[in-house]
């Protein structure tokens, strides 16, 4: 996040990577806000972009009624705010998402419980 300081404002990061056990990436599901915010997680640069649909996703939404519904073909994907298409072979970090990454996703004709997003 930018800041604007009135003066020197020079300090060393307290969040870098090498503070954590793997880079940290947000997750949010975007118009569902049964879970409110996205979920932060150490996410391994190694991790193919499939198995983190396939095994950390169901982890972290499944009890939301919709999760089961969700058409993977479908889905729309934003890193950090701009269209992303992942290739689900490669790994998290060979999709260019990085320490602080923001990964969203967007489920159409699910648009929260009954609907209550639109």
């Amino acid at each position: 996040m930018a800041v604007k300081a009135l003066g020197t404002y020079d300090f060393a990061p307290k969040d870098t990577v090498d503070k954590f056990p793997a880079p940290l990436l947000y997750i949010g599901w975007d118009a569902h806000k049964m879970l409110c915010a996205p979920f932060c997680v150490p996410m391994p640069p190694g991790t193919r972009f499939g198995d983190l649909v396939a095994n950390v996703l169901p982890g972290m939404y499944s009890a939301h009624p919709d999760f089961a519904q969700i058409n993977w073909d479908e889905v729309q994907w934003f890193d950090s705010g701009k269209p992303f298409a992942p290739d689900m072979d490669k790994t998290v970090a060979e999709n260019g998402l990085g320490h602080k990454s923001v990964l969203r996703f967007r489920t159409p004709g699910l648009n929260g419980l009954s609907g209550s997003a639109f």
